[in-house]
């Protein structure tokens, strides 16, 4: 018989457990061979049908190398505008030793008098690919189990751990990323209603919303799949602006804005707990110094309780492990994505984070090229826009003007390069406070005057956006509070 013929051919998939005490279902290899030859014989006798399962079901995921062969070929022939059939197919396979084992034309014939209905072809599909995908589970646990068996400097315990979840990821995705081509028609349409949807929002924001209004009407909120960089030199405000932004999109988020999304936030220089402390002393108005002290006044502490209880629910999660690669970053975001569906990834900083390359294999500017390539490539994967904080050059404070250029990206122009956004954070009043003359001169009376002028000031340098203009826009900011705002509100 040729089904016989078939489930010999299987035998040699990997089993997990041999052992004479296991369960037979833990032997058995999940297949349905049944279900490949009606998907064939279906498509041999109706090449339309093959459209129904084409997008994602592929050779590879058959269990029969026959099968996959056969449905291969078919592919082939349908793609060059031919026809599929026994007759069609006989001479391309006929000089296959395994097909003339398995019955050569004679089995073509057989599979296209299978008995079958189209409608069912996409569920014969589906079948045959979740089928695929439980073989490449046992594969994942069988490969994962021989890993952890090894011993040495290159496969580390939590190496295997983010290899694992690497490989279920893909699994996970794979059968998610039919759509390869989009046709023009549809991406005009998709524009539209994306169109449509930003202007039916009082916002007018396409993405999500960073809570301040200057920043999202240049900005359009945070699109999905854009790399927005988001750059300063110390103590000008880069970690509390994230925060802020971070905050306010979930807080949108939790109250049913369309604007909002939960935001994750790889801090690799702040713990967590410092994390929270700023956004508390941020909702509360308490500083965030007194907080950290424990001198807050007695009747600070009742608002501080009723702002905690209000923000605890708040759809942010922080991932504060230190010194974080490019893949575990991944990994970790994947991971976020199945379990909270985030809308939104910061990481702090971008500078922090290590590439693939050991040792004298890499050196730093390759490396930095590699993580800002990862980041857009995680910002594309997940449909979510990633904001990377960066550091600047000191040539900075070498000049008389200290606002930064993209010129003053540290280490790799990749970062300009692979970036969809790139923002600077300026603040003139750090600078000037820094150029107090003597009390009591005309000259202090006159940096009092400015200091008054610029004083709480930010300014928030949109410097390259791919979709839209650069701009300057002032923010409020308060230091006490480590709090960013819109200028024309406070």
């Amino acid at each position: 018989m040729t089904y016989t013929k078939l489930k010999e051919s299987v035998d040699s998939y990997p089993i997990v457990n041999n052992s004479s005490n296991a369960s037979q279902h833990n032997k058995e290899v999940p297949i349905n061979i049944e279900a490949e030859q009606a998907l064939l014989g279906g498509v041999l006798l109706n090449n339309d049908a093959f459209e129904s399962v084409s997008e994602f079901l592929k050779p590879q995921h058959f269990s029969n190398a026959i099968h996959s062969l056969i449905y291969e070929t078919i592919g082939n022939i349908i793609s060059r505008g031919g026809v599929a059939n026994p007759i069609t197919l006989k001479d391309l396979l006929s000089q296959n030793e395994d097909f003339k084992e398995i019955g050569g034309y004679s089995y073509l014939i057989e599979l296209s008098d299978i008995t079958y209905q189209t409608m069912l072809l996409s569920d014969y599909g589906r079948l045959i690919y979740d089928l695929y995908v439980r073989r490449q589970l046992i594969q994942v646990g069988h490969e994962t189990m021989i890993d952890a068996r090894i011993f040495n400097d290159d496969n580390h315990s939590f190496k295997i751990i983010e290899d694992t979840e690497r490989k279920l990821f893909q699994l996970a995705s794979d059968g998610q990323q039919a759509k390869t081509i989009t046709p023009f028609s549809q991406a005009l349409k998709e524009t539209l209603e994306k169109a449509e949807t930003a202007y039916k929002r009082d916002s007018h924001v396409v993405g999500v919303s960073t809570g301040l209004v200057d920043v999202d009407h240049k900005l359009g909120g945070l699109h999905p799949s854009d790399l927005l960089i988001l750059a300063g030199r110390p103590s000008m405000g880069k970690t509390a602006l994230a925060t802020n932004i971070a905050f306010n999109a979930a807080q949108l988020f939790l109250s049913d804005s369309t604007d909002g999304a939960p935001v994750l936030f790889f801090s690799l220089e702040m713990s967590a707990e410092q994390l929270a402390n700023r956004i508390l002393s941020s909702e509360s108005g308490i500083s965030s110094d007194n907080i950290r002290r424990g001198t807050i006044k007695s009747d600070e502490f009742p608002k501080l309780v009723t702002t905690t209880q209000r923000i605890t629910q708040t759809p942010l999660y922080i991932d504060d492990t230190p010194a974080l690669t490019i893949a575990a970053v991944r990994n970790k975001a994947r991971r976020a994505k199945r379990q909270y569906n985030i809308g939104m990834i910061v990481i702090d900083y971008l500078q922090l984070l290590s590439g693939g390359g050991k040792g004298s294999e890499t050196n730093r500017v390759n490396e930095i090229s590699e993580i800002t390539r990862g980041l857009k490539a995680l910002a594309k994967e997940l449909n979510v826009p990633v904001i990377a904080l960066s550091q600047l050059s000191r040539e900075v404070e070498k000049r008389d003007d200290k606002r930064p250029q993209l010129s003053d990206l540290r280490e790799s122009g990749s970062i300009e390069q692979d970036s969809d956004v790139v923002m600077f954070v300026y603040r003139e009043e750090y600078y000037e406070s820094r150029k107090e003359p003597e009390i009591g001169t005309p000259a202090h009376a006159e940096w009092m005057g400015k200091m008054a002028k610029i004083g709480n000031q930010a300014e928030l340098i949109i410097a390259k956006q791919r979709h839209g203009p650069i701009a300057n826009i002032k923010l409020y900011f308060d230091a006490n509070l480590t709090k960013f705002g819109d200028l024309a509100k406070m």
